[in-house]
């Protein structure tokens, strides 16, 4: 066999390599195999150098055992490894040239040192291993000896020092240790407490799911439970807690005890009723408040089937009159006195009174005969405000008005319920008060459509909801027309056209009328304008046309009518003459100069003024020398008697008068309500200027003015 054809060096790199492969797949090392060869490059050298010493030395040897164990060659497989290498490459890669039967003795020589030096360094090695290991574990165990007691002493200090009840006891529910805050929140010994039983611990209050859970907790089915707890003291009075209990088990799962934690929550309960009394009870008669009241009502309507409810809205009579006469305090004690009267009303069962505020109370009647009950409920109620009340020596008589809605359970809300009774209230207030109504249905409908209306009005005037008609005037005498007046209609989203009937009186009684009428006047007197641009471009040789616009009373009162009227005039270029402002007779009954001067400005400007549904206010008819009207417009009830043939005699001498006088004092007159040719035909023998109604024409768009259909109305 001959050596590599190489240098001693690269021989010596070639044996490195061969080791490193084979040792490598056995060792437990983070080296890449690469790295792990660099590593074993010296230790072949110190072999080489060994096989080729002038004396043998096993030192090198022993020393080149060891480093393997160094590096982390520990399996028994990297020795077995290696000595096969060495015995087979050692002598053919760094014998050179010399006696190979000595150097394989010598190779031999350095295998037996090299184990001997890998045995005792992996010796050396698992002692050191075995120390560190005893060392460790004993450190472990003192760690765990005083943490241990640490341990204890932190848990017998929150134990003894805890400011909540805590108590330790076995899964038979017999107490075993306890912490002085429970003794305290007892009052008890630690050996009564410690005598005792967990469930001798029931309290007629406890919640139904207490015990179920408690049961559950000592047989292993749940870790811990919360409840709020009440106890029975020794002195009688009762603690409240919140209680969370919690299970201990041992190293194994097994469990052991169980663990209670109790605060005192006694004095927070007690305040907390005590807010809950105040916030549900009126602070001056002590009755329930609107809150419980709602409550209790929730939950009358609430009830199954077959239930039903009976509740009575009283508001007193004059009660403001009294707390402005008498004072607020003497108000006060008449309010404590009706309270304690109307609780003495309701002490059967299934009864409350509450006051909702002010002079306002309401007494509720639940059960399945409640249409009966009720209605006596009511009469007891009216009975015990009979006997005058003595505040300060007088003896005060006290009314009321009472509203009454009864009915079956579920079918209403309680907001609903208590609109019923406060409407059916002011229904019977409205007709006298002293009194008692039953809600109405359909009542309650109208006023609820009613309330929609007035809170829906000031923004249908912003989404322009509102739109006019045109009704044609007609003059008797040659059949055309002369003008129109101008009738606002509503086109409400929900309840389709409305008309003025619905909501001019809400728009008075809200305020609103002034900028509607001002919208009314303004569109109108646009219309007009532009009737009258049409007339010239068509070259009609025709009267002009004029406008007839209602003022409410409202509008007369109104600082700006008569420079409003101005304005409109002025941006729309209409004169004067082309306007007739309608006023009815009732809104001028007594009207002093101050309400009269606007409208004499208009009538000198050359505003015709007309004095709307004349007859039936009853006016002293000398007064019409003093107003500024220049029209009458006789109202429809004098001409009905007119729409057959032949016509009432009495109706035809009382319209003749009127024309007459009217005339006299240079009116002209107005009929409405026109519906037949036979009335139309009378009326204009009479003398009577112009008229208007459904024989003409029924409102309709601008555009239709002209179109007159001339057929009777009447069937």
């Amino acid at each position: 066999m001959s050596a590599a054809p190489d240098g001693p060096e690269g021989r010596l790199r070639r044996l490195t390599t061969i080791w490193s492969r084979a040792v490598y797949p056995v060792t437990a090392t983070s080296l890449t195999r690469a790295e792990f060869e660099a590593q074993l490059l010296p230790l072949a050298a110190r072999l080489s150098r060994a096989l080729r010493a002038r004396s043998f030395d096993p030192g090198e040897a022993r020393a080149v055992g060891a480093a393997l164990v160094e590096a982390h060659g520990t399996d028994p497989e990297v020795l077995t490894r290696t000595l096969d290498c060495v015995d087979a490459y050692l002598v053919l890669y760094c014998g050179e040239d010399g006696p190979q039967d000595e150097l394989r003795l010598r190779s031999s020589r350095l295998q037996h040192a090299m184990a001997a030096g890998y045995a005792q360094a992996l010796r050396d090695r698992t002692l050191a291993e075995q120390e560190a290991v005893a060392q460790a574990a004993l450190r472990a165990q003192g760690a765990v000896a005083e943490a241990l007691h640490a341990s204890e002493a932190r848990f017998r200090a929150v134990f003894e020092g805890a400011a909540i009840g805590v108590s330790i006891a076995d899964l038979d529910g017999n107490v075993l240790q306890v912490n002085g805050a429970l003794l305290r929140m007892f009052g008890l010994s630690e050996s009564a407490l410690r005598g005792r039983r967990v469930r001798d611990w029931k309290h007629p209050e406890d919640a139904p799911q207490t015990w179920r859970l408690y049961d559950e907790l000592v047989a292993g089915e749940r870790e811990h439970f919360h409840v709020e707890k009440a106890f029975n003291r020794p002195d009688g009075t009762v603690l409240w807690t919140n209680l969370t209990v919690s299970l201990l088990r041992d190293a194994d799962g097994i469990p052991q005890y169980q663990l209670a934690l109790m605060e005192d929550t006694t004095e927070r309960r007690l305040l907390h009723l005590r807010l809950r009394y105040e916030a549900t009870h009126d602070a001056l008669t002590g009755l329930p408040n609107r809150t419980l009241f709602f409550e209790r009502l929730e939950k009358a309507l609430a009830a199954g089937k077959g239930q039903r409810f009976g509740l009575c809205y009283l508001d007193l009579d004059g009660f403001k009159a009294i707390n402005d006469s008498l004072g607020h305090a003497a108000g006060d004690r008449l309010l404590v006195e009706v309270a304690d009267r109307l609780q003495s009303c309701t002490a059967a069962p299934g009864e409350m009174v509450a006051r909702l505020g002010g002079d306002e109370f309401v007494a509720l009647t639940t059960g399945p005969h409640t249409e009966q009950g009720v209605d006596e409920l009511a009469d007891r109620i009216m009975n015990a405000l009979v006997t005058p009340v003595s505040i300060d020596g007088r003896d005060l008589l006290v009314r009321g008005s009472l509203g009454i809605v009864e009915g079956p359970a579920g079918e209403r809300t309680a907001a609903e319920v208590l609109r019923s009774a406060d409407i059916t209230m002011y229904r019977a207030k409205s007709a006298g008060g002293n009194r008692a109504e039953l809600a109405d249905p359909e009542a309650d409908a109208r006023a609820i459509t009613r309330h929609g209306l007035t809170t829906a009005l000031p923004t249908a005037l912003e989404r322009g909801e509102f739109f006019i008609e045109y009704q044609p005037l007609v003059h008797l005498g040659d059949g055309t027309v002369r003008g129109a007046e101008a009738l606002v209609r509503w086109l409400h989203p929900q309840h389709g056209v409305l008309g003025p009937d619905r909501f001019i009186p809400l728009a008075e009684h809200t305020g609103l009328i002034v900028p509607l009428g001002r919208w009314v006047l303004e569109e109108s007197v646009r219309q007009a304008r532009a009737w009258q641009e049409a007339e010239s471009e068509g070259g009609k040789d025709r009267a002009p046309l004029r406008i007839n616009v209602n003022l409410s009373p409202c509008q007369l009162t109104h600082p700006r009518l008569v420079q409003d009227t101005v304005d409109i005039l002025e941006r729309t270029g209409v004169t004067p003459d082309a306007l007739c402002l309608e006023v009815t007779e009732s809104a001028l009954i007594g009207a002093d100069d101050g309400l009269l001067k606007p409208l004499r400005c208009l009538a000198e400007m050359g505003v015709d003024i007309a004095l709307d549904d004349f007859g039936t206010g009853y006016s002293n008819l000398a007064n019409l020398r003093r107003l500024p009207v220049s029209i009458l417009k006789l109202d429809r009830s004098f001409t009905r008697g007119m729409q057959q043939f032949p016509a009432d005699p009495v109706d035809l001498k009382i319209v003749e008068g009127i024309v007459s006088l009217a005339h006299s004092l240079d009116l002209a007159v107005t009929v409405e309500g026109v519906e037949t040719s036979a009335q139309a035909e009378q009326l204009r023998l009479l003398g009577c200027d112009t008229a208007q109604g459904w024989y003409y024409a029924r409102p309709g768009p601008p555009e239709n003015l002209h179109t007159l259909h001339l057929a009777n109305a009447t069937s």
